[in-house]
């Protein structure tokens, strides 16, 4: 082993009597940043400020009910009872499940308002790629999302009190050097984010950037949490990784389809 980081995660900010989370903060963040690029790339695409500041507020409000379901249906046995399920800030939130939940929230008023699905997504996905690396930020503060034990020079040395919640944001042995997933997540969200840019920079047929963030971070993550600690539902893969790949599935053949359909002479 050539190296390893090594820091003293930030658990909890104290103010007074309120205990905040940096975790929190980055992801809030994130949320702002986000929705910054897209009301402006949504005003580019013909979507008026009302429609998009309503899409916004369903997109926050869908994003954290997905995030909980998911978490809820892919770990019930660390809860007592359903009363548990509604504590959200006690942690257990699932960032795929928050894309589903924000998606879902949002095709109502999509489609009352006359919009294409497309028209929209594609306004939004570049500012939730630069949302998830900013919301690593906070994963790495707490030092959260730790995977299994490496070798590698950028694993991360557990603190000497690895109390979940306390000392740490996730399980970790002791002394050990594990894989530090979030700072993956960072990478490859930013990686990205700025092809999402990049391919911005012109006109492109609609879907074309919803698709490639769908491919993209689908990838991402399918490789990441090869080197996470999550359960392994079916063949070998966590929930995380079954999910990335049943979307990557659909979004290629859609790609293509989309593509063929820009590129063919209109009929005359």
């Amino acid at each position: 082993m050539l190296a390893a980081i090594s820091y003293t995660p930030l658990v909890r900010i104290q103010l007074g009597p309120l205990a905040i989370s940096p975790h929190g903060i980055m992801a809030a963040l994130g949320i702002v940043a986000g929705a910054s690029l897209l009301r402006r790339a949504a005003r580019e695409r013909g979507i008026d400020e009302a429609t998009i500041g309503a899409l916004i507020m369903r997109a926050v409000v869908g994003g954290i009910l997905g995030a909980r379901f998911f978490y809820v249906l892919n770990h019930p046995s660390e809860f007592a009872s359903p009363l548990e399920w509604l504590r959200v800030w006690e942690g257990g939130l699932t960032l795929l499940g928050g894309i589903a939940g924000a998606v879902l929230a949002g095709l109502p008023l999509i489609r009352r308002q006359g919009l294409r699905v497309f028209q929209v997504l594609d306004a939004a996905v570049p500012g939730l790629a630069l949302g998830i690396a900013i919301g690593r930020l906070g994963d790495l503060a707490i030092a959260d999302h730790l995977g299994k034990p490496t070798s590698f020079a950028l694993g991360y040395r557990c603190p000497p009190v690895a109390d979940v919640g306390q000392t740490v944001g996730s399980p970790c042995p002791p002394g050990a050097v594990v894989h530090l997933t979030a700072l993956y997540d960072l990478v490859g969200a930013l990686l990205v984010f700025g092809l999402l840019v990049w391919l911005g920079r012109r006109p492109r047929w609609e879907g074309h950037l919803t698709l490639t963030f769908t491919v993209g971070y689908g990838l991402v993550r399918l490789v990441e949490d090869v080197f996470r600690t999550d359960k392994r539902l079916l063949l070998g893969l966590d929930a995380n990784q079954l999910t990335a790949a049943v979307a990557v599935a659909v979004a290629i053949p859609l790609f293509l389809l989309l593509r063929h359909h820009a590129r063919a002479p209109a009929a005359t």
